[in-house]
């Protein structure tokens, strides 16, 4: 709707994931690297966590398509898979040709066999995982076991995991020990600061043809605040902010336009007025609570 009114070829904060609009953040930069130096030492797992919202989706498609020959990968984004269909998918990712209804026995020779041919052919399978911590336990115990696949000098297959810090807390379990001890990098994913927030909004901002500033620094600080620094709350109150200044005919975003933006955004109004308030006012907030709860019962009892 505020495409033409604020001059640009397209909306710079939609939640999908769009290697377009990547703002190189330190640390996805970092685990890019770390990733990619990893993978060509041929490490077994490799894993990378993050919380809701900080780019694990789109860092996983990053490395996808920045990965090339001699390495080959195959994608699961949806983990919630029985441990015979992650093998299945697995194989038709890895371009398997499977009998119409194949045994798991038969899944699993042909992919072994398949991956030996690709590693005797100098290529380097990579499995990518997203969203890992929602996979079921049998089916991460698969995965573990697929990565015992090798020859006599070096794996078959290599492991990347993406996922929320659910999947430390799951990894940390007696059951998956074996699966942690094996993790050989791991990677955190940090939220941006404010002159990062400041950085990702002008970087969007200049990808979707904007040519001068769409916001006040008042409303910078204010997104940042907001946002916490999650690039996908940054997304969604920068998108309602520059339809606020639309709706007013405003060429530039300020401070009260973000705040209408936050007042039609649940996921941070909590964050905003509670924990911020000082120790003190919480106290007198509690208090006050406390006391109109007794007055409450007072005339209660008065009533009685």
């Amino acid at each position: 709707m505020y495409l033409e009114h604020f001059q640009l070829d397209q909306r710079p904060f939609r939640l999908t994931p769009d290697l377009g609009f990547r703002y190189p953040e330190p640390s996805q930069a970092d685990a890019l690297t770390t990733l990619k130096i990893a993978l060509e030492q041929g490490e077994g797992f490799i894993k990378v966590v993050g919380e809701v919202g900080l780019g694990k989706t789109l860092l996983c498609r990053t490395l996808l398509d920045e990965l090339e020959l001699p390495f080959v990968t195959a994608w699961l984004p949806d983990p919630h898979l029985s441990p015979g269909t992650m093998r299945s998918a697995i194989a038709r990712d890895f371009g398997i040709d499977l009998p119409a209804r194949p045994t798991q026995q038969q899944v699993h020779e042909l992919l072994h066999k398949h991956l030996t041919e690709m590693v005797a052919a100098g290529r380097r399978p990579v499995l990518i995982i997203d969203e890992a911590q929602a996979l079921p336990a049998s089916t991460l115990e698969t995965v573990r076991l697929l990565t015992n696949l090798e020859t006599e000098r070096r794996k078959l297959l290599q492991v990347v995991l993406f996922g929320q810090p659910e999947l430390d807390r799951r990894l940390a379990m007696p059951q998956f020990r074996q699966l942690r001890q094996r993790i050989t990098y791991s990677c955190h994913l940090e939220p941006l600061d404010r002159a990062g927030v400041a950085d990702y909004v002008e970087h969007r901002l200049a990808q979707a043809g904007a040519d001068r500033p769409l916001f006040t620094r008042a409303a910078i600080a204010r997104l940042a605040r907001a946002s916490r620094g999650v690039p996908r709350l940054v997304n969604v109150l920068a998108d309602k902010t520059l339809l606020a200044a639309y709706g007013r005919g405003k060429t530039q975003a300020d401070y009260f336009d973000v705040r209408r933006a936050i007042a039609d955004t649940e996921s941070t109004l909590d964050h905003l007025w509670w924990p911020r308030l000082q120790p003190v006012a919480r106290l007198a907030a509690v208090t006050l609570v406390a006391f109109g709860a007794f007055l409450a019962i007072e005339l209660l009892r008065g009533g009685a």
